[in-house]
């Protein structure tokens, strides 16, 4: 099983970027951990991340293409101002999660609203960089 893994801008700072918020874990901690728990699973997980709106439209889509079975997607910032991803996500039909480091409900009003979840079987929130893992079990039970 093949699950494509993304991660969306500023999630590159991790560790840096107000670690009260999103914790000390640095991204590459993030990248083993998920590592790790997918060659547990017997799963095999592809992890990029990037700043640009367009190159996450540009993966969702060549997903597709190389029949990965399921997405994991923290989508940060563009959670809640891309239109593009949700038409993504929604027009490859790949199994799709999202995932939030932080408890998003309980933070600013704009953070209340995700495009994207639209298109998702879940929303996982609030779990830290658990979330990644619980999001990955989700996956695999609903594809099993």
């Amino acid at each position: 099983m093949k699950l494509l893994i993304l991660n969306g801008p500023n999630l590159n700072m991790l560790g840096i970027r107000e670690p009260a918020v999103y914790g000390r874990e640095t991204y590459r901690d993030l990248e083993d951990k998920i590592t790790a728990y997918a060659a547990r699973k017997g799963v095999q997980a592809e992890i990029r991340q990037t700043n640009s709106e367009g190159q996450l439209v540009d993966w969702i889509q060549q997903a597709y293409f190389d029949k990965v079975d399921g997405i994991v997607i923290n989508p940060a910032a563009y959670t809640h101002t891309s239109v593009a991803l949700l038409d993504a996500v929604k027009a490859v039909s790949i199994p799709t999660v999202e995932v939030h480091i932080s408890d998003v409900s309980k933070r600013e009003e704009f953070r209340q609203v995700s495009y994207v979840r639209a298109a998702c079987l879940h929303t996982v929130s609030g779990l830290g960089t658990d979330g990644y893992l619980k999001a990955i079990d989700l996956l695999l039970e609903h594809l099993t």
